[in-house]
């Protein structure tokens, strides 16, 4: 049985757009730091190329960890971190919740390297919420809260603490988590 993380098809080629949104605005963080590395531009190219129905799941699930690698290459934080919102964009082809971890990182990022911190990851959060289509809201509103299915992202690994996990916890409270409504 396949985990509520994998969201359909349909789903996760919905999402992937609005993670590939998310990604996109904190690029620059990484690309000031590494000019010359495109491999997290090349993964958000291929996130709206799935989006879009132009790549299919497989070849992009053999690829979505080329942008994460870049994130090696990179020394400050808020570059890191945007290099990883790249890297989860590009997974949402394997798994529709890596496009939270997509929006987490990036918010991540932003908070890293502004001067307000916490109001910073809080202002992308709303962006983030903002411009989520009404199927990107369904989409993310149907997986499970995270840490409460363990195949996958949300999980209890790196996504559930820390800066990303209050993140994933306040979008799914504001789309609304079908899990948590049945509760």
């Amino acid at each position: 049985m396949a985990s509520p993380q994998a969201l359909s098809e349909t789903d996760r080629r919905t999402v992937a757009a609005w993670a590939a949104d998310c990604a996109e605005r904190v690029l620059f963080l990484f690309e000031a730091e590494a000019p010359e590395d495109g491999r997290p531009r090349e993964a958000i190219a291929r996130a709206r190329a799935y989006a879009r129905g132009e790549l299919d799941s497989a070849g992009e699930i053999r690829r979505r960890f080329v942008a994460g690698r870049a994130a090696q290459s990179v020394t400050s934080s808020a570059a890191v971190a945007a290099a990883r919102s790249a890297a989860q964009a590009s997974g949402v082809a394997h798994m529709g919740a890596h496009a939270l971890g997509a929006a987490a990182y990036a918010a991540k990022a932003v908070g890293l390297a502004g001067a307000r911190g916490d109001s910073d990851t809080s202002d992308e959060v709303a962006w983030q919420v903002e411009h989520m289509s009404p199927e990107v809201r369904a989409a993310l509103a149907a997986l499970p809260p995270l840490g409460e299915d363990p195949a996958g992202p949300l999980g209890s690994g790196l996504l559930a603490s820390g800066v990303l996990g209050s993140v994933i916890r306040d979008i799914q409270g504001r789309v609304g988590s079908t899990s948590l409504r049945r509760q």
